[in-house]
């Protein structure tokens, strides 16, 4: 869509915690040279944030940039008074917006919202993957850990690569070699 540029005003990520929703939303908004603005719906998920985050938008982005990103993550979290503010910037948004709706829990999301975003379904890690993603990292940190201890922590995560690398770092203060 980035290289084509046909960009849609609205993406709903979806996936279980840790799996990257949110960052990749940060990517896609790098890709495309935008101002983001996040906003944490776990913690700002009242009507008064929303209608900020709307008298926002109508301002055009800053340093002759194209788009303004809002992301908002644990977007399930927004009260429903919060969702029917966003509605109606959500169904017309200047040709400046787009959001990035970020959630482990899109069946919370009322209908209205969901069905006018491009929904993106992120799936859990494969053990393999973050097993190669903490060698690297281990090799880079210069970590010694044994092959075993890699695999415990992969299988240990439930496919989120952030709970994985958490997991790493924590052992990683524990002992010069890391084991089982």
């Amino acid at each position: 869509q980035v290289n084509q540029g046909n960009i849609v005003h609205s993406y709903l990520f979806c996936g279980p915690r840790g799996t990257g929703k949110t960052t990749t939303a940060r990517a896609f908004a790098r890709a495309i040279n935008a101002d983001v603005i996040e906003l944490d719906g776990a913690s700002n998920n009242g009507v008064e944030q929303v209608r900020d985050l709307i008298n926002d938008v109508m301002f055009r982005p800053t340093d002759g940039r194209k788009y303004k990103v809002y992301i908002i993550d644990e977007c399930h979290m927004l009260t429903n008074s919060a969702f029917n503010a966003l509605l109606k910037t959500l169904e017309e948004p200047p040709s400046h917006v787009i959001f990035v709706l970020c959630t482990t829990d899109p069946q919370k999301l009322p209908v209205t919202i969901s069905s006018r975003c491009e929904r993106y379904n992120l799936v859990a890690i494969s053990v393999d993957d973050i097993v190669e993603r903490l060698r690297y990292i281990s090799s880079e940190e210069q970590l010694n850990i044994e092959e075993d201890a890699l695999m415990y922590i992969a299988k240990s995560v439930d496919g989120g690569m952030r709970d994985a690398v958490k997991l790493l770092q924590k052992c990683s203060s524990l002992d010069e070699t890391i084991t089982v």
